[in-house]
Formats: C-alpha cells, structure tokens, sequence
C-alpha cells in the first residue's frame, strides 16, 4: 500500500513542466555530491583508470559534472512518467532512422548497440515509434517485482515491448519463427554476470568482461547491428545518430563485432565523458579476468 502510494506522489511530480522538476532536482544534486558522495570512489576510480591522462582537478571536475548530470537525469525519469508522444519525440529525435528502416524494407530485423549514456529511458518510449520493426528494448530485472510492474507499465505505453534477460532467448526465436520484425535495443555496457559467456576486450584502457549477447544473437539469426548514440543537444533535448556496425554478422570474425562497438562506445564517451554511467562497478571483474 506504501508503494502504491509512492507510485501516485512520483506521478503526479511528474506533470510538472521539466524546467520546474529540473529546479526540484538541483538540491538532490548537491545532497549527492557533496553530502552523501553517492558513490564517490566508485565515480573517481573509474573515471581515473578510464582517464590516466588527466589531472586529479580533471577528474574531480568530471566528477560533479557526473553528479550534475544524476540530478537532470532524475528529473527526466520523474517526467518519463507522463510526458506525452507529441513531446518526447520533440525532445528525443533520431537523425537517420534509413539506416534501420532500411532492413524493415529488406525483411530482417534489426539489432541496436549502445550504453547507459545520456537519458536511455526516453529511448524506450519513442523506439516503437523512432523506427519501422517493432520496438523491443532488453533490460535487466528490477529486484522488485511491484516496482518492476509499475514502471514498465509507464515505459511501454506507447508500443516499446520491454523483455528481460531470461526470456530474450524464447523472444528472438518466436518472433524469428513467426516472422516479426523487430528493433532490439541491448545495452552492452553492463559487467556480464557470467564471465564465460563474456568477451573479453580493452575498453577505456583497462581490459574489460563485454556482454556478447548482442553479437551472439545477430550472428545466430543474421541480424544487422546498428550503434546508436545519444548527444545531448541541450538540456532536456536529444538528438540520436545511428552508425552501421555490420549488415552481414556471419560474414565477421568473433568479437568483430564487439570490438567495433567498443569503439565507438569510446568515441562517444571521450567527447563527453560525464553523461556516462560511471558510479556503476563495470569493471567489478577486471581481476578475474
């Protein structure tokens, strides 16, 4: 009953205009950073490996951009909530859908790569409409069930199909055998919980455990891979580029694939190193490696 009733408080915040959740947000902004330290040296060990060539004022600057960043990035999860399709496809536009629409015309689905970079959950609200295939994003389960039920009642209004990691094996094959076009959104930045199933690659100069799910199931049904990156054009405004990684996966050598993500994950990333996720352990492996 307490939750539900969260829940309908976190709705109600969220039809606030976004220039005022974003004026809510600014003292969590400096509650995490400079009260809490919300994961403080999980943030700066990162961006320190990540970064050997920077200064430690470079790094502590990155550091409460990072933190700035959480606070936005909060206050547009609150207006995910409610904010109509007229208005996040105004906010949230991709520049070259052709290059995914292309393969809806040519009968084969279409595999999207890309991280927790920039706002990723308005990228689950406009895919079914961003391109042809149907819209699935792949995530990973919330530990609670209510709240995981909740949400993603919020994130699929508008036609995105979210699937977790257990039953993506059973999606990619029903919709194979039954001839669904689809645009899988995998982000493959996550640390893989099983090393064995990993790729094992350097990644922001450190050697690094990747998902090879992505490539696995483009390889397995002859998928494209597409890489998408979010650039924030201004406050509340993204723009999405798409980049071909490969219209033949079969036609590639192992970890091709993921290599070439890896690159430009890395691009994208150094030209603006903030809007990453960095106060997650995504390198809680590097020593078992």
């Amino acid at each position: 009953m307490a939750l539900r009733f969260v829940f309908f408080l976190l709705l109600l915040l969220s039809y606030l205009p976004l220039s005022v959740l974003y004026i809510i947000f600014y003292p969590f902004y400096l509650f995490i950073a400079y009260i809490i330290k919300y994961r403080k040296k999980i943030t700066l060990e990162n961006l320190t490996l990540s970064f050997p060539e920077k200064s430690q004022t470079e790094i502590f600057l990155l550091y409460k951009l990072y933190q700035r960043h959480l606070a936005d990035l909060g206050a547009e999860m609150i207006k995910m909530l409610s904010i109509s399709k007229r208005h996040v496809a105004k906010r949230y536009m991709c520049t070259n859908p052709e290059v995914v629409n292309q393969f809806y015309h040519q009968g084969k689905s279409v595999i999207l790569m890309s991280s927790h970079y920039n706002n990723w959950e308005w990228m689950v609200l406009r895919l079914n409409d961003m391109f042809l295939p149907h819209g699935i994003g792949v995530g990973k389960a919330n530990t609670s069930k209510v709240f995981e039920k909740w949400i993603n009642k919020r994130r699929t209004r508008f036609g995105t199909e979210v699937v977790f990691a257990d039953a993506i094996r059973d999606t990619f094959e029903q919709n194979f055998r039954q001839n669904k076009l689809c645009t899988y959104m995998m982000l493959s930045d996550q640390s893989p919980g099983n090393l064995k199933k990993s790729y094992v690659t350097t990644f922001l100069n450190q050697e690094s455990c990747m998902i090879y799910g992505s490539e696995y199931f483009a390889k397995k049904y002859d998928f494209p891979v597409v890489y998408y990156e979010v650039i924030k054009v201004k406050r509340g405004f993204y723009k999405i580029g798409l980049e071909l990684i490969t219209e033949k996966p079969n036609e590639t050598a192992t970890g091709e694939i993921i290599e070439k993500y890896v690159q430009l994950l890395e691009k994208t990333i150094k030209k603006a190193p903030q809007y990453w996720l960095w106060s997650h352990k995504r390198w809680k492996n590097r020593f078992r490696v």
